[in-house]
């Protein structure tokens, strides 16, 4: 007998997460790909070793999520697609029903959301300003010349913080050079880092709102446990680091999933030999009106399954979704 699983997407700019929960909603697969600009590709390759490590299994629904969730949605044949802050406090609250804040910093971009009874109450995102992302730390890391990886263990070595301007990563990255040549200790100069990173972020999305515990850190960034040090010392409160931080957006659209299909009553899931077809994208300049939409065009297997970016639904309406 086939074991039935529920599966999530969340592709991001930076990274495609791909998870699977079981019929007691408990995580049982994971695994964390570098988009690197090719989404279809990724997606394809990521359920591939799905298949590959799990065998013959049953996908009794499916969700996506991210920045590229409706491209994902098209391919696997989502049963729903959800926004990024809805997945993640889906998932925060499975881990915690008492949650009341998550605090959430990806490669590219972060979030801060409010939670009040287990309904998000306020929001906040940013997709702007690099000083506040993980993108950030990366690039001091490789100007320090230390793995990210070890960026955070150094951190919490520190003894004298170094004080870094850090309201934007250009003069944040000055500063630190700045503070470099005057001789500052590197563990105290990635502390200051740390900090600056979190007063960013804070400066910008917690700026007017109300931070209770419990607290909840999500995202890749989660890992670095400078960061973590820094915003307990900010805040005053603990913050807490769940086991699947940097797959929790794929966890929550795979718990969506679950709800969804099983409120329809079956799945739109388009399969496993997914990755046997040709997907592509190709772009439309609708002259229809002035509105000149750029029209976005799915491609399967030469033949176009959807399409977005039209106001009217011109394009759209004539398409049909991945059965």
């Amino acid at each position: 007998m086939k074991k039935s699983y529920y599966l999530g997407v969340d592709v991001g700019s930076v990274s495609t997460n791909i998870v699977l929960v079981d019929d007691n909603r408990e995580l049982v697969y994971r695994d964390y790909l570098r988009t690197m600009g090719q989404p279809i590709r990724v997606i394809q390759e990521g359920i591939r070793a799905l298949r590959s490590r799990m065998g013959d299994i049953d996908i009794k629904g499916a969700g996506a999520t991210g920045s590229g969730r409706n491209l994902a949605g098209i391919i696997i044949g989502a049963d729903i697609v959800k926004n990024e802050i809805t997945a993640h406090a889906v998932a925060a609250l499975h881990i915690n029903p008492e949650v009341k804040t998550i605090l959430e910093i990806g490669g590219q971009d972060s979030k801060i959301i409010i939670l009040r009874d287990g309904i998000v109450s306020d929001f906040a995102m940013n997709t702007v300003c690099a000083a506040g992302t993980g993108s950030f730390l990366d690039r001091q890391a490789s100007r320090l010349g230390i793995p990210i990886e070890e960026f955070g263990a150094l951190a919490l070595k520190s003894t004298a913080e170094v004080r870094i301007a850090g309201r934007c990563a250009v003069f944040a990255e000055s500063d630190m050079i700045h503070k470099q040549q005057l001789g500052h200790k590197t563990e105290d100069i990635i502390l200051g880092l740390c900090s600056a990173l979190v007063r960013n972020y804070l400066n910008n999305l917690g700026k007017g709102k109300e931070i209770l515990e419990p607290v909840i850190f999500q995202g890749g960034v989660a890992a670095n446990c400078g960061i973590v040090k820094a915003f307990e010392k900010e805040l005053g409160l603990e913050v807490n680091v769940p086991p699947h931080h940097d797959v929790m957006g794929a966890i929550g659209a795979a718990l969506l999933s679950a709800d969804a299909a099983e409120r329809k009553g079956y799945t739109s899931f388009t399969g496993l030999d997914i990755v046997e077809c040709e997907f592509s994208v190709r772009p439309l300049d609708c002259k229809g009106c002035a509105n000149l939409c750029e029209v976005i065009e799915i491609m399967k297997n030469g033949e176009a399954v959807a399409c977005w970016g039209d106001r009217c639904g011109r394009w759209s309406n004539r398409m049909t979704k991945l059965a």
